[in-house]
């Protein structure tokens, strides 16, 4: 999180046709109207070095740089994260 920003930044590691990674970004997109992040989407197949290290681990959700989340992201724990980056 950028001091300006005030904000987390949530990266999601994806790729095209993943119905857990479609699932992923409907959680994160819910939540942001409830609690304000920036949302990155990361296609993995478009980086040689991302798809190798994800391969087919994803979704992976991180907030601010730390890998908490994949293949699911509980709506519950994530905004418990954001409200505790919110508090730091």
């Amino acid at each position: 999180m950028t001091p300006a920003e005030g904000v987390a930044r949530v990266t999601l590691y994806t790729r095209a046709g993943c119905h857990l990674c479609e699932e992923a970004e409907r959680v994160l997109t819910a939540e942001r109207a409830a609690t304000a992040f920036h949302l990155e989407l990361v296609d993995v197949d478009r980086d040689p070095v991302l798809q190798r290290r994800y391969g087919v681990r994803v979704p992976v959700v991180a907030v601010d740089g730390v890998e908490l989340f994949e293949y699911e992201v509980p709506a519950d724990l994530l905004r418990a994260r954001l409200g505790r980056v919110r508090a730091d």
